[in-house]
């Protein structure tokens, strides 16, 4: 029974798990993701957490705190800040424990923690080896990185990993990229470690780099975050190309072989959608991108992250329901209630970080690790530390060329909208159902050291409000503002 709205991102706004791969046990959704710090040096500086929510109300999440911390890998380099906990995935064994594959920074191995409840305290578990003990990835291997799990109807269990990005920080160890995409591992289920694929190289065939050119691949090769489904009985590959802003999929009839190429799921950016053909015109700033496919309740969905702070490593978990026919995904659009099962009311109070579209005059930027980017761009940040609740996230630098976009809304009660603001200026807000629509409403602003609230009537001119409506934010004028909220009423 569905008990609040569902927002993107779909946990609160000081919470930053990024490359969230969804499960569903019993009842509930499980969330196993990295964790990144709010204005992190770099990725993944958290230990993992876990988030679930009933499969009847995706907007009703609960936080089960810290699963498993770095420490606890005995092989943990001492330092964090370049040796991080990277993307994990979980599956059940037989014997009905959770294993918790992963990547520690600076091992080359990829690790295994159990538990007994999918949410509870996992404990370090081993390496998963060969047969005679030699952990994958220490026998010079292309670089094992953000494993993902499948473990098939028949019960056999696979491993995939990859990372296809030369020339990248993480290889810093003398680990090579993979050139011919990803790897895979079946894993005995007796033990859940070791490998009884081989000794040689298993590739998947989802190319990338050189090996992509000329094939379907070529726009989209492979780059990293390797995750497999199984859909109607077919196998499903979601993996990031080498544009970073995009999660891809390839599909065949084995979970070994045989894929090929089936298009975008999501870009962060809304790249790939009429309108947005490349990086530069991309709808938000945009960087990499990690996340899977789930089915509930009949409906597809795939979960995904956006990135804040004017930096790839404050990332935030999303998710859009994605149409799927005949055996094909087509790419989803970035939203503000991807698990709400439709339009927000046109009736509430609104935070502005779930804002789907932000960008300046000079549209937006692909995120650099070190450098943060200045100028006109709008960008989502947060006052105070990293923490566990607190004030809501907002956007800064809210001025003249900005463009704040939110969707959707059932319009066909509303008759009033409240932003609330604070900054220094004197201008008009300007509300449009469209991009580069008429107005629908203009709001007067002045200077508000503190945060105000300003009252504009909503006027539907052009009958434009409907079960599903956009609203696009933007400043006339002079002056800049962090915005915080709305409210429709």
């Amino acid at each position: 029974m569905k008990t609040r709205q569902a927002f993107n991102p779909y946990l609160p706004s000081w919470e930053y798990v990024p490359d969230a791969e969804p499960h569903i046990v019993g009842d509930r959704v499980y969330i196993y993701g990295s964790h990144d710090l709010f204005n992190g040096i770099n990725f993944c500086l958290g230990d993992y957490v876990c988030w679930s929510a009933p499969i009847d109300d995706l907007g009703n999440w609960t936080y089960h705190g810290c699963i498993y911390q770095r420490a606890q890998d005995p092989a943990a380099p001492p330092n964090r800040i370049t040796n991080g906990l990277a993307a994990p995935d979980m599956v059940i064994g037989p014997d009905g424990k959770y294993y918790l594959y992963y990547f520690m920074g600076g091992t080359k191995m990829i690790s295994v923690a159990v538990c007994d409840e999918p949410a509870g305290k996992y404990e370090f578990y081993g390496y998963v080896k060969y047969p005679d003990g030699t952990p994958i990835g220490k026998r010079g291997e292309p670089f094992q990185f953000d494993p993902g799990c499948l473990k098939d109807d028949d019960g056999r269990l696979y491993l995939y990993t990859g990372f296809a990005f030369s020339g990248n920080p993480i290889l810093l160890d003398g680990s090579k990229p993979t050139k011919k995409g990803p790897m895979w591992f079946e894993l005995d289920t007796k033990d859940m470690l070791t490998v009884i694929s081989g000794d040689e190289i298993q590739y998947l065939g989802v190319p990338t780099g050189d090996e992509a050119k000329g094939t379907p691949y070529e726009s989209q090769p492979f780059g990293e975050a390797s995750s497999m489904r199984k859909l109607n009985g077919r196998y499903y590959f979601i993996y990031s190309s080498l544009n970073s802003h995009n999660l891809c999929y390839a599909v065949s009839d084995s979970p070994t072989g045989g894929f090929e190429y089936g298009g975008i799921l999501v870009s962060c950016g809304d790249i790939g959608l009429p309108g947005v053909p490349d990086v530069r015109r991309a709808r938000n700033c945009v960087g990499n991108t990690h996340g899977s496919l789930i089915e509930i309740n009949g409906k597809y969905y795939i979960f995904y992250h956006r990135h804040s702070n004017r930096k790839q490593s404050s990332r935030q978990a999303c998710a859009e329901e994605i149409k799927f026919q005949d055996g094909k995904f087509y790419q989803a659009e970035m939203t503000s209630c991807g698990l709400n099962g439709g339009p927000l009311n046109g009736v509430g109070h609104y935070p502005a970080y779930i804002a789907c579209n932000i960008y300046g005059k000079d549209g937006s930027r692909f995120l650099s690790m070190i450098k943060h980017p200045k100028g006109a761009t709008p960008f989502l940040t947060q006052s105070g530390k990293d923490r566990e609740s607190g004030p809501d996230q907002y956007i800064s630098n809210f001025r003249a060329g900005c463009t704040i976009g939110f969707k959707y809304f059932d319009l066909r009660e509303s008759k009033k909208i409240k932003i609330r603001l604070r900054g220094y200026g004197s201008c008009l807000v300007t509300v449009r159902t469209k991009e580069h629509g008429g107005p629908v409403c203009s709001i007067p602003v002045v200077t508000c050291k503190e945060s105000r609230e300003f009252t504009g009537v909503l006027r539907d001119t052009s009958g434009e409000f409907s079960e599903k409506t956009a609203l696009y934010f933007s400043v006339d004028g002079r002056g800049t503002f962090d915005f915080l909220s709305f409210s429709l009423v």
